[in-house]
């Protein structure tokens, strides 16, 4: 893809996203993004596989999940995988769930993953998207200073005969950060009906079920089909839910493949994540990739 068109599509996204505070990026257009960022097609078909290898979910029995921790570093221009931390999301975030407050040790993303070339475009065009972006502070989240951290989670979601599967348990939620980023990888014996993202008005209440929301508060619906369909919500100015994993045959397993880009400031005093929220890179399975801004003739603020 030449330069210019790159550009122009990712100025494209963007301004959708500053406008509406989600954008959904279908498939063929995120491909031909990726490719011209540096996605190989071997490592698209990776992709399409990483999730295979997931282990057991700490708190969820119907999920398969691995995480890692990422620095965007806009003074160096890169990104970088940071060392390994526990994971928490409380009600203070917008997530009501039985595990919120809860400390969460996940299994940790190797290099089959955080190596491939696809996934480090899907990271540049991430910050191509959000770099200078004004958002709705969270509080006690620093904002003073350029860094982010994004913690990435690649999730497999399974519905068999003992487990109805949730892509988010969790109802009407928000991720406690300030830019969500969902990437589908695929999915396997999953009706048409399954796993629909609807975008809520942030007066909905934290919890509802997906079925029970005001429709007069659901601000627009989006549904992951095709392989890398991605979804970016202004996460402290949207809420978001998620139908349910049903199985097409059910006399077989369904499952459903995600990227999950959770991206937010540092944390400053006071927040629940204070004492796990390291910039140390990570000392056993480094990785360093460049980042791109998008020219400043094609950003709007």
């Amino acid at each position: 893809m030449p330069n210019e068109t790159l550009t122009s599509d990712i100025a494209e996204i963007r301004s959708s996203y500053v406008r509406d505070r989600f954008a959904f990026v279908p498939s063929v257009k995120m491909v031909r993004i990726v490719q011209a960022l540096g996605a190989t097609d071997e490592d698209l078909d990776r992709l399409t596989m990483v999730s295979d290898a997931l282990e057991g979910d700490p708190t969820l029995p119907f999920r398969r999940t691995r995480t890692g921790r990422f620095g965007f570093d806009p003074v160096a221009m890169e990104v970088r995988r940071l060392e390994f931390q526990p994971f928490m999301l409380s009600t203070e975030d917008d997530f009501v769930r039985h595990d919120s407050g809860k400390v969460r040790i996940f299994d940790e993303i190797r290099d089959d993953l955080q190596l491939n070339t696809a996934l480090q475009a899907l990271f540049v065009f991430k910050f191509m998207v959000f770099d200078g972006m004004k958002v709705e502070h969270r509080p006690k989240l620093d904002y003073d200073g350029d860094r982010w951290v994004c913690t990435l989670l690649n999730v497999r979601t399974v519905t068999d005969g003992d487990l109805i599967g949730e892509p988010a348990l969790e109802g009407v939620h928000s991720d406690g950060v300030d830019h969500t980023m969902t990437t589908y990888l695929g999915s396997a014996n999953m009706t048409e009906e399954s796993a629909v993202t609807f975008l809520h008005e942030m007066d909905e209440v934290n919890g509802t079920r997906w079925h029970d929301t005001n429709p007069e508060l659901t601000r627009a619906r989006a549904q992951h089909r095709d392989f890398l369909d991605t979804c970016l919500i202004v996460d402290h100015e949207l809420k978001h839910s998620v139908s349910t994993l049903y199985a097409a045959d059910p006399e077989r397993p369904a499952t459903r493949d995600l990227l999950a880009f959770l991206t937010r400031r540092p944390v400053a005093g006071g927040h629940h994540s204070q004492a796990f929220d390291s910039p140390a890179p990570h000392p056993a399975m480094p990785m360093t990739v460049p980042l791109r801004a998008l020219d400043e003739t094609a950003r709007v603020s």
